[in-house]
């Protein structure tokens, strides 16, 4: 298994509430888009559901990668976790079986990344192109 590691920047970002309810956890949509760089080297974009509580967050959410990774171009789909505590987050990732595509095609693994806050967010991947 190989690895991947780099930083992808947060490009745009939105979020959208749709359950707000006094006593109850706040859930909300949210995404955005980013720029990979490193190992991937391309574009993202992200849809997360979150859930907020005790002054953090649960979050779970599809990742899509356009780019190239040890020099193959194609794209490939994350299924991402996220737990934020209200200054930072980190999260894992698991490659969605059958979502690569062109030379990246076959693509699996897991990873994950850290945010420490603003936009810079550092990722690494284990992954085996088969």
């Amino acid at each position: 298994m190989a690895s991947a590691t780099g930083t992808f920047e947060v490009a745009a970002a939105r979020e959208d509430p749709w359950h707000v309810v006094d006593d109850e956890p706040r859930l909300t949509r949210a995404g955005g888009s980013q720029r990979f760089r490193g190992d991937i080297e391309g574009e993202g974009v992200v849809e997360w559901l979150a859930c907020y509580v005790d002054g953090g967050a649960r979050l779970v959410g599809l990742q899509r990668i356009d780019g190239t990774l040890a020099g193959r171009r194609g794209t490939f789909v994350i299924e991402a976790t996220s737990d934020h505590d209200g200054r930072q987050s980190s999260g894992t990732w698991r490659i969605v079986r059958g979502s690569g595509t062109g030379e990246l095609s076959g693509i699996s693994g897991s990873g994950g990344f850290d945010a420490s806050g603003g936009r810079s967010v550092s990722y690494r991947l284990d992954y085996d192109l088969s």
